[in-house]
């Protein structure tokens, strides 16, 4: 007789336990409604990345000395640098140079290393393609600067639009940058 008052007290506490934790999930959810959603409209819509964000790597081939430090830090050796050495002159000429999109890790160590500064990196995330051959950029493709979100006149900054309660967007907006394309 004992045991079984023990196992009922034991499963009242249990189911006094459970509905407390199934209130505090909905306190949590009820907290959530009041806030702005995150997801954005990805074509519509574009978040602007930090400025320590990692993008495609511009190249800038009239600075670069063909020294290959670059393919020596990569963690898998992918700038592919090609160059002459020019007797007249003593000195190394680039002929081509390319990254393939495909394989790099973005860890951004050419870039660091690199000791004429030829290389460095943009904000540029959209990359994806059909044809993974397309990800392999040469120094013509590396050489064009994209055009950054901010100075984008066909998108539009979120934060410009009315929204009903302007303390909720201060606060949305401090935790993020979004930017919204114009019609």
């Amino acid at each position: 007789m004992f045991s079984m008052v023990n196992g009922f007290r034991n499963y009242s506490q249990q189911a006094i336990q459970a509905s407390r934790y199934i209130g505090q999930g909905f306190i949590v959810t009820l907290d959530h409604m009041n806030r702005l959603p995150m997801t954005i409209q990805y074509p519509y819509e574009k978040l602007v990345p930090s400025e320590r964000f990692r993008g495609r790597i511009h190249f800038e081939f009239d600075k670069c000395i063909a020294c290959e430090v670059c393919v020596r830090v990569c963690p898998i050796n992918l700038p592919v640098v090609d160059w002459k050495f020019k007797k007249d002159i003593k000195k190394k000429q680039l002929k081509s140079y390319s990254i393939d999109f495909g394989v790099c890790i973005f860890c951004g160590n050419c870039v660091e290393y690199c000791p004429t500064n030829c290389l460095s990196m943009t904000e540029e995330y959209e990359l994806s393609t059909y044809d993974r051959h397309e990800l392999n950029y040469d120094q013509i493709a590396l050489g064009r600067l994209p055009i950054s979100i901010i100075e984008d006149r066909t998108i539009e900054s979120i934060s410009s639009f009315d929204f009903s309660s302007k303390k909720i967007m201060e606060e949305h907006s401090k935790s993020r940058t979004v930017t919204k394309f114009l019609d």
